[in-house]
C-alpha cells in the first residue's frame, strides 16, 4: 500500500492492454520521451493513485506491469531511497532489515550496494540518461545490474571504472525502459 499513497506516476506500457481498457482516459497522459502508446498515471492531490480506492486497488487483476513488479525492497538493498522523506513508502523501507545469512546473500547484497556507488559516483560516465533521473528507476537500475559487481574487489572497479561503464551500457542498454 506504500506504493500507491506515495506521489508515484505510474508508467503504462503499450503491452499493459488491460490496463488501458480498465483505466479512465482522461487519468492517462502520454509519457514524455517515450514512444507513443506509453502513458502515465498520475496521482490525486493526497498523492494517491487514483486507482486505489476504499484501501485497495480498484484495478488489482488489471493493474499495469509497472505495479506487478514493484517492490519495495528495492529501497534498502540498494540504500537508494524516495526523495519525499514523508512518503508512506520511505517511512517504511527506512526500517527494513535483510536476513543475509549465507555467503550467496551476503556476496549478492555487497554486490548491490557496490553497483549503488558505482551509479552515484560515475553516474556522469554513462550516456546522457541512461541513469534514470528518479530514485525509484535509479534503484531498480541498481538491482538490474548488480551481477556484474559480485565477485569484484573496490580496487578493480576503480581501476577498471570505464570499461565496467561500457560493459554495463553494452549489457543493459537497450531495455532500459
Amino acid at each position: 500500500m506504500g506504493c500507491c499513497t506515495s506521489s508515484y506516476f505510474i508508467h503504462i506500457k503499450p503491452t499493459d492492454t488491460e490496463s488501458i481498457n480498465h483505466i479512465p482516459k482522461e487519468l492517462m497522459f502520454p509519457a514524455p520521451g517515450l514512444p507513443k502508446g506509453h502513458y502515465l498515471l498520475g496521482y490525486d492531490d493526497k498523492g494517491h493513485c487514483p486507482m486505489f480506492k476504499g484501501g485497495r486497488c480498484s484495478i488489482y487483476t488489471y493493474r499495469p506491469e509497472t505495479c506487478r513488479q514493484y517492490d519495495c525492497r528495492v529501497y534498502p538493498a540498494t540504500g537508494i531511497f524516495p526523495d519525499d522523506e514523508k512518503s508512506v513508502i520511505f517511512r517504511k523501507a527506512k526500517d527494513w532489515k535483510f536476513d543475509v545469512s549465507s555467503s550467496e546473500d551476503i556476496e549478492a547484497l555487497e554486490a548491490v550496494r557496490a553497483s549503488s556507488k558505482f551509479i552515484e559516483k560515475y553516474h556522469d560516465h554513462f550516456p546522457k540518461e541512461f541513469v534514470p533521473g528518479n530514485r525509484p528507476q535509479q534503484a531498480v537500475l541498481v538491482i538490474r545490474i548488480h551481477s556484474e559487481f559480485i565477485g569484484v574487489d573496490s580496487e578493480n572497479i576503480e581501476i577498471n571504472a570505464q570499461k565496467l561503464v561500457n560493459l554495463i551500457v553494452s549489457k543493459y542498454g537497450n531495455n532500459q525502459q
